[in-house]
């Protein structure tokens, strides 16, 4: 009788704590969720720094397997030779890629425009488009338009203009130190990660319990892997693509080719929607030469993303990662509406993460299954 009862207030006490325990672990999960919605951007900013210090440790290995030097020395001559490179991209193409963004802008917002016009003039409501005063015609165009009447601004306006003056001045300037501040802290994680790569990987490790130690090791090694792979062939794309894209824009005769194949090669980072995305930009900028450079352009596009899809990316990344195209863009999507472009841009090696995590648990279970 004593037995049953000690038996029963077990059963109790047990039941009692893993009650206790589940309750702690859904408040635990949901602070997590609720902090990871809310510093997203910064989340978001960290990882890109990782990911930039996982390319530079990279290319570091790859060094290391031509030359046989220290780590750091090898990643210094990592870092100059990139920056040397952009530094060169900067001084030849300085000049041109300010003069040809500046005439792509003008060039997509009267192609917008026309469009617009188009559907307007077939009956199709386009209150969608957001093109300012594109399309309106300029005051003085206005028949029987009446030149305005010079008068000297009252106090009033004066300071309601200095004040908005001074406002978007402060917005201008908070926007590009946020940039700029953005920019260095990408690059000081990923100098950082890159320079003492083993320091950061004991120091995860560090964090999980013994017993964990051992799995934990080769889960955070299979994503260094996989992602070191994969950037290194992402790069290779990337400039195939800007290369293929600007020489082709050039011979068909297209202004502002260069900046057209930059574009392109950094939206090649970007699967399946940064390839729509500049196949649009190309095709809008291409119809101010007319229809057949514009077909001619449309054209390449379509050879230039077959090259990527069906050549290189099958040929480079086929040992890095094997996902699912309906997958990889149902992911996509849905990062890009909750995170912005940030979730856009980064879908795929957080997918590429979550999949080496899904194939080890899988294989790491199989054998316990049978």
């Amino acid at each position: 009788m004593t037995s049953s009862t000690d038996k029963r207030s077990l059963t109790r006490s047990d039941l009692a704590w893993a009650i206790c325990v589940g309750g702690i672990g859904v408040v635990l999960f949901a602070i997590l969720v609720l902090f990871t919605w809310y510093f997203a951007a910064t989340l978001l900013l960290i990882f890109t720094g990782m990911l930039l210090g996982v390319a530079l440790n990279a290319l570091t290995n790859t060094l290391g397997r031509l030359i046989s030097l220290p780590h750091p020395v090898r990643l210094g001559i990592v870092c100059v030779v990139l920056a040397l490179l952009l530094a060169l991209v900067v001084y030849l193409g300085g000049a041109t890629i300010a003069d040809q963004a500046s005439a792509l802008s003008k060039t997509i917002k009267s192609q917008l425009a026309g469009v617009k016009a188009f559907l307007d003039s077939r009956g199709i409501d386009t209150s969608f488009f957001d093109l300012g005063n594109a399309t309106a015609p300029a005051a003085s165009d206005a028949p029987n338009a009446t030149p305005p009447h010079p008068s000297l601004p009252n106090a009033g306006t004066l300071a309601s203009s200095g004040g908005a003056i001074v406002s978007q001045t402060f917005k201008l300037l908070l926007g590009t130190i946020s940039a700029v501040g953005n920019f260095f802290i990408v690059l000081f994680l990923g100098l950082a990660f890159a320079a003492q790569p083993s320091l950061y990987h004991d120091g995860l490790l560090f964090l999980v319990p013994a017993r964990m130690r051992e799995r934990a090791a080769t889960i955070i090694d299979g994503i260094s892997e996989t992602l070191e792979r994969w950037l290194i062939a992402q790069i290779i794309v990337m400039l195939a693509v800007g290369a293929v894209t600007w020489i082709g824009l050039a011979i068909i005769g297209i202004p502002g080719s260069f900046i057209l194949g930059i574009q392109a090669g950094l939206l090649a980072f970007i699967p399946t929607v940064g390839a729509i995305i500049a196949g649009v930009v190309v095709v809008l900028a291409s119809l101010a030469s007319g229809w057949i450079p514009a077909l001619s352009a449309f054209i390449l596009f379509l050879g230039v993303h077959a090259m990527e899809s069906y050549v290189l990316t099958p040929i480079l990344q086929r040992q890095a990662l094997d996902i699912p195209p309906a997958t990889l863009f149902a992911f996509q999507i849905l990062l890009g509406v909750v995170f912005g472009i940030w979730g856009l841009a980064l879908a795929l090696p957080l997918i590429a993460i979550a999949k080496v995590m899904i194939d080890h648990f899988k294989t790491y279970e199989a054998p316990q299954v049978a």
